[in-house]
């Protein structure tokens, strides 16, 4: 299954929680695409210890997963 998340909130947890999604859906198998608009663009940003966007953000993209902005 072809899946897009759209992201349009520069929000450190909702960026977070976006990428966790999108590999969970990966891990099973279906096609995801993340595409970012306006302020979240800047998800690398809201990196932290307790929201590790750039960790997930990785895993996305080494999982063939679509980074699209």
């Amino acid at each position: 299954m072809n899946n897009t998340i759209v992201v349009s909130q520069y929000v450190p947890e909702i960026l977070w929680n976006s990428f966790r999604f999108a590999n969970l859906m990966l891990n099973n198998d279906d096609d995801v695409s993340i595409f970012l608009n306006g302020p979240a663009v800047r998800y690398i940003e809201g990196n932290s210890d307790t929201f590790p966007i750039k960790e997930q953000a990785k895993i996305f993209t080494l999982s063939e997963g679509a980074l699209l902005a």
